[in-house]
């Protein structure tokens, strides 16, 4: 385990990379750095939502920090479907940007009330979402390459309301699950890259 100095530094050769850390720590352009490297056609799974204006201004910044030639996909779900799009087989690279709002993105659409809905509930849900993610990940198969990117989560204050807690397991779990299946494990601190594995 040591530190990075670059993204070729590192060699890069997994079939799934998953580039962790906290808000802020890098990883989004860490991320994107590997897959310029790769000098192959990229595909940029976009998992957030335009919830608010601030939503949207991020959003838009995204997209014009992007190559032009990179293909955008907008979704968090339905990645079975996907993976049947010409425009999706022809992605040699895949960058997945973020984990943990694809999880907030399922949650909101579940129409659970987290404050009072049971537990058997929430478990269904959570295996729905890790479903559909193993789809993705099935997908990053022969010479196809997936970089997924994650915010670690329950290293911060404990969440006051029993959804922040519900949300929080959920990630954990799903950041463990994508861990296990992932070739390389990268985790970003103050804009340094870390390999885990």
């Amino acid at each position: 385990m040591g530190v990075l100095h670059g993204a070729s530094d590192g060699g890069h050769t997994g079939r799934i990379v998953l580039v962790t850390g906290g808000a802020r720590s890098g990883k989004s352009g860490y991320a994107e750095r590997i897959a310029r490297e790769t000098g192959s056609r990229v595909g940029y799974i976009a998992t957030a939502a335009v919830t608010d204006a601030d939503m949207a201004d991020r959003i838009a910044r995204h997209k014009q920090s992007r190559p032009a030639e990179w293909e955008t996909f907008e979704r968090y779900r339905a990645f079975a479907q996907l993976a049947r799009s010409e425009r999706f087989v022809q992605c040699d690279t895949l960058l997945l940007d973020c984990l943990t709002t694809l999880t907030t993105n399922h949650m909101m659409d579940s129409g659970l009330d987290f404050d009072t809905c049971a537990l058997d509930a929430v478990q269904a849900l959570e295996e729905t979402i890790a479903a559909d993610v193993d789809d993705l990940l099935d997908a990053a198969s022969g010479k196809r390459r997936l970089i997924v990117v994650t915010n670690e989560v329950g290293q911060g204050v404990v969440p006051a309301f029993r959804m922040g807690s519900l949300f929080r397991d959920i990630a954990g779990r799903l950041n463990m699950h994508v861990a296990s299946r992932a070739d390389e494990v990268i985790c970003m601190i103050s804009g340094l890259p870390l390999r885990l594995k």
